[in-house]
């Protein structure tokens, strides 16, 4: 892979392939907000299912099926799951379902990887 990682105000990871002087000032730009990747092309697929996750309760759900619970002593700003108190797994995901971005999905479907799936959303 070749490009520069970004972090953005919300402290995601993301990477702009190969970067020229317009993609980094619309990242900048952009500063967290989402602006630039306002249209998801990616979905979260709950694998038992076939469905596209479609809201923080539907995902929490899915979630505590798998042993996760809701970790309430962070950040005001984020929703965040752990395993256990002796497992260093956290899941730390935006307020707002509608700033999920696909850092976030993959981040779910690598740490439940016989639960979920990230799919391109205009695939079958």
């Amino acid at each position: 892979m070749s490009g520069v990682w970004i972090f953005n105000n919300n402290g995601v990871l993301r990477l702009i392939e190969n970067p020229n002087g317009k993609a980094m000032e619309e990242v900048a730009a952009s500063s967290g907000s989402g602006s630039a990747m306002a249209g998801r092309t990616s979905v979260l697929v709950h694998v038992a299912t076939g469905k596209v996750v479609g809201s923080h309760q539907e995902l929490e759900d899915h979630l505590r099926e798998l042993g996760w619970v809701r970790y309430t002593l962070g950040n005001p700003e984020l929703i965040q799951y752990h395993r256990s108190a002796s497992s260093v797994d956290l899941i730390s995901l935006p307020k707002r379902f509608s700033d999920l971005r696909s850092t976030h999905m993959y981040d779910i479907a690598f740490k439940n990887r016989n639960a979920f799936i990230v799919r391109d959303r205009h695939r079958p």
